[in-house]
């Protein structure tokens, strides 16, 4: 039988799941109420057929993959459809949220039939000829997900139970992408103090791996630093009682919700970082 698998948001991430999933079988819907014209296209160009939240809670298989400040809202949006259709479909949370508010979003399925599972990508989104990202699933129903392996996605099952899938990703994120927005705030500073010609021949010749990846990650970063906001402020409370660490992700939170402004204004900070990125590629192409 055919696996239905509804997928909700077709971002940028959704679509790329959802055609992987298409491609290997499955038959997979989402939720296009009042979306954008362009991420109409993304689900279609995936495969992915529009479907009401009466259908999507018959699915076999629900995946919320949303940016973490809507992962609460889209458990209680469909709450009532999950309890009028009375299938014990699996939820799974793969958002970047941390322990309390894979919780509470845990706590408001726990009165329908539908089965929880805390998940986490790691990875880019899936591209042809690639394996894409990793899903970790935790949880009483996680080892029932295995059988996405053989839909094209790469899954593991981590010890632990709800959390454990959602404290990972925080630790995770909290080291790639606060090395990133620290990378930024210092180019940044360079630049504005006059040391940036300085700060890039240091780093090629003692960091070389480093400043290989800020010249990719602070480019990447460019078009995402808004949405990493909330990702930040969730770290922030995975940090719990360390006020010290809790501080350091408030503040990249605030940086990067500078960042995302300057991206869609008049790019003066962003202007800063490709220049200084623009030393590299000189530099590489120095005899």
């Amino acid at each position: 039988m055919t696996t239905v698998i509804a997928i909700l948001a077709p971002g940028a991430m959704g679509s790329a799941v959802g055609r992987r999933l298409v491609e290997h079988g499955a038959l997979v819907l989402t939720s296009l109420s009042g979306r954008s014209a362009a991420t109409r296209g993304r689900a279609q160009a995936a495969g992915m057929l529009e479907a009401d939240d009466d259908r999507i809670a018959g699915a076999d298989l629900i995946l919320s993959i949303l940016p973490p400040a809507e992962a609460a809202g889209l458990a209680q949006r469909l709450a009532p459809a999950l309890r009028r259709g009375g299938k014990r479909v699996i939820y799974v949370d793969c958002n970047a949220v941390n322990g309390a508010t894979v919780q509470r979003i845990a706590g408001i399925l726990a009165a329908t039939p539908a089965r929880f599972v805390d998940g986490a990508i790691i990875g880019a989104p899936p591209t042809p000829g690639a394996p894409g990202p990793t899903f970790y699933f935790a949880g009483e129903a996680a080892p029932d997900l295995g059988r996405l392996q053989a839909l094209g996605l790469r899954t593991r099952t981590l010890d632990g139970g709800v959390g454990a899938a959602s404290a990972l990703k925080m630790a995770y994120a909290g080291i790639t992408k606060g090395l990133t927005a620290l990378g930024a705030a210092m180019v940044l500073a360079a630049s504005r103090a006059g040391a940036s010609e300085a700060l890039h021949r240091e780093l090629a010749a003692s960091q070389p791996q480093l400043l290989k990846r800020f010249q990719s990650a602070l480019p990447d970063m460019a078009p995402k630093a808004d949405r990493w906001v909330a990702e930040m402020r969730e770290i922030a409370g995975f940090a719990g009682e360390d006020r010290a660490v809790a501080q350091i992700y408030q503040g990249i939170a605030d940086l990067y919700a500078r960042l995302g402004a300057d991206q869609r204004g008049e790019r003066l900070e962003f202007g800063l970082i490709e220049a200084f990125l623009g030393l590299a590629a000189q530099g590489d192409e120095a005899p």
